[in-house]
């Protein structure tokens, strides 16, 4: 190959890096690009099949088709009426509740893909902590970490062991000398080190993160403890009120109401300032009460609800009988990049949005022009049926207090039945030539959810996260051009020169090629570093002789085991707004347990996949 190739996917890799980190342009955008780049400059792959062989590559198949079975189990509600059950069982321990939380979270994990899990989680942990008086802080984080640490225990449990498995699948073919190796990993070639990191990060959350973990409320906890029953919402004084000239300290003296700011104009005034203040025309009063108290303060001011600003159009407010609940902005959602006022979430849903959290820190005001991001938790108020509405879109996840009643268990058995039986046949059948791969298994199990209207086919659309579809469609060619540009044979050589030539320590090695694969999930998507990474620890393998299985896992592991950013794994960025989390509170925690796997790694990789074997 031509050096301007190498240099051309260079600039490619760079930029796409740029791009995924800081979200300049959304992660499908990039994905695309990255596509479109490969297939307009020559000699990066063979030719145009290779450019879009991610999106027909099994690895991007199966995870297609889990995300549908993860959807069609949850749909049922079997898993949401175990966890409430197990939840109910702690009897308000906080170290029973992230057990019991462990015991559902983990085995889900470990067959299903953990973000839909999460998502179920968040509410019924809300609920539990609301009934119990425990801060969500204390056990959101861990919730995503015992996600991450279940997926680890099967090849179907990550979405990186299930890609690594797929590059390694198709490389063994292609590749002279590893045709023993065609078949992969197996359904548990992980379960070994999966069950140790468990064990390691369950112990290490149940000992540590209480006290690691900060005692923080979500946005919610403005309002009252006791949300369900209290509101903050924002009223008008009209001409004509008999508030009018009234002193605010006087008015509020004596009231139920919690006066919390006053904005007039473009001032906001508090009320440590306000108390001798008259109150004016058009002054709006943040006030916090139950509904009946603001009913009845509506009706003796003459003031009303404030309208919403949607798009500069003004949209008149609905009753104040409505509900208080949060609303996280989940990743690969609409709303990402847009403003709150062009959500026109009062227009579409009849649901008013009062305030924005956004890494821990609570926006009350002139909120209507800033950008959502995923993570970010809109605190809002609607009925049942916006908040219904709101809840159907899937671009958020609406947090209120769980109904049991919601759950439909009519078709959860055929649901797990199907699941187990994928399981199953993937097990029966590890090793035979010409078996049915996990893909295959996984596509029927979508088939016969699908047939025995288990989940809709609408339901199974939305389902699919096309940014984890779009970013595997365009990593996976994305490794093709790193080997067939020869990039991975020059990053080789550089590796090996900076750690001192193909005779350094096989265990030093391995636990540098682990730590670097942590370090770069903590900025890149898991899935990314895994593809990055693959076509070189191949080529390491056969330069220093280590053997190329103990180097993909790795890959897996580091690449799986995200836990000091909320940026490096999905789950843990679902968390972090309804547990009002900093990114210095997933460092604290994350950190020493991202050194702990390292340890861990180092020590029994070696044990379970010796590193010195011949590789053909």
């Amino acid at each position: 190959m031509t050096d301007f190739s190498q240099y051309a996917l260079l600039a490619i890799i760079a930029l796409g890096g740029f791009l995924y980190v800081s979200q300049v342009l959304a992660i499908e955008t990039t994905s695309i690009l990255i596509i479109a780049c490969l297939a307009l400059v020559p000699g990066l792959l063979g030719g145009p099949e290779d450019v879009f062989s991610g999106f027909a590559n099994e690895a991007t198949l199966t995870i297609a088709a889990m995300f549908v079975l993860s959807r069609a189990l949850i749909r049922t509600g079997a898993l949401e009426f175990v966890a409430i059950q197990m939840g109910r069982s702690s009897g308000g321990s906080l170290p029973k509740l992230l057990l019991l939380s462990a015991l559902v979270v983990v085995p889900s994990s470990a067959f299903l893909n953990n973000t839909p899990i999460v998502i179920m989680m968040v509410p019924i942990m809300l609920s539990l902590c609301r009934q119990f008086d425990i801060k969500p802080s204390k056990v959101l984080i861990p919730l995503s970490f015992f996600s991450i640490l279940g997926g680890t225990c099967t090849l179907m449990g990550t979405s990186t062991n299930i890609l690594v498995n797929s590059l390694y699948r198709q490389y063994a073919t292609e590749t002279p000398g590893f045709e023993e190796f065609k078949n992969g990993f197996s359904l548990f070639s992980f379960s070994q080190m999966g069950l140790i990191y468990l064990g390691i990060g369950v112990a290490f959350i149940l000992l540590f993160s209480r006290r690691l973990l900060p005692e923080r409320s979500s946005i919610s906890g403005m309002a009252h403890p006791e949300r369900k029953a209290v509101f903050v919402t924002e009223v008008i004084v009209p001409e004509g009120s008999p508030l009018l000239e009234r002193r605010i300290g006087e008015v509020f003296k004596d009231s139920d109401l919690a006066l919390l700011e006053v904005v007039r104009g473009e001032e906001i005034i508090l009320p440590a300032r306000a108390g001798e203040l008259g109150i004016q025309v058009e002054d709006a009063l943040i006030i916090e009460g139950r509904p009946q108290e603001i009913d009845s303060f509506l009706t003796k001011s003459h003031a009303h609800l404030a309208e919403v600003i949607e798009d500069d159009t003004r949209v008149p407010m609905k009753t104040i009988e409505m509900k208080l609940a949060e609303a996280v902005v989940l990743p690969d959602s609409p709303f990402e990049g847009r403003t709150v006022s062009g959500l026109r979430l009062n227009a579409h849903y009849g649901v008013k949005v009062m305030a924005v959290q956004r890494h821990g820190r609570q926006h009350l005001y002139h909120i209507r022009r800033m950008r959502v991001h995923a993570g970010d938790v809109l605190l809002i108020q609607a009925d049942d049926a916006g908040l219904n509405e709101l809840r159907e879109s899937e671009a958020v996840l609406v947090v209120e207090e769980v109904d049991q009643t919601r759950v439909n268990k009519r078709k959860a058995p055929l649901v797990m039945l199907t699941l187990l039986g994928v399981v199953a046949a993937a097990t029966l059948t590890s090793g035979i030539s010409g078996a049915p791969s996990l893909a295959h298994l996984a596509i029927m199990g979508v088939a016969l959810v699908l047939v025995t209207r288990c989940i809709r086919v609408d339901e199974a659309l939305r389902s699919l996260d096309t940014t984890v579809l779009l970013l595997l469609a365009a990593a996976i060619p994305l490794a093709g051009a790193i080997h067939h540009t020869g990039l991975d044979s020059l990053a080789v050589e550089g590796i090996l020169g900076l750690m001192g030539g193909e005779a350094v320590n096989p265990y030093i090695f391995l636990s540098i090629f682990y730590l670097l694969t942590s370090i770069l999930t903590t900025f890149l998507s898991n899935s990314a570093v895994a593809v990055l990474l693959f076509p070189i620890a191949m080529g390491l393998a056969q330069q220093t002789g280590i053997n190329h299985e103990a180097l993909l896992v790795a890959i897996c592991f580091g690449a799986s085991a995200s836990f000091a950013s909320p940026l490096g794994y999905q789950t843990n960025l679902i968390v972090m707004g309804p547990g009002g989390y900093n990114f210095r509170d997933y460092l604290k925690v994350g950190l020493p347990l991202n050194l702990l796997m390292w340890i861990a790694a180092t020590v029994f990789i070696p044990i379970f996949w010796p590193l010195k074997v011949a590789t053909g």
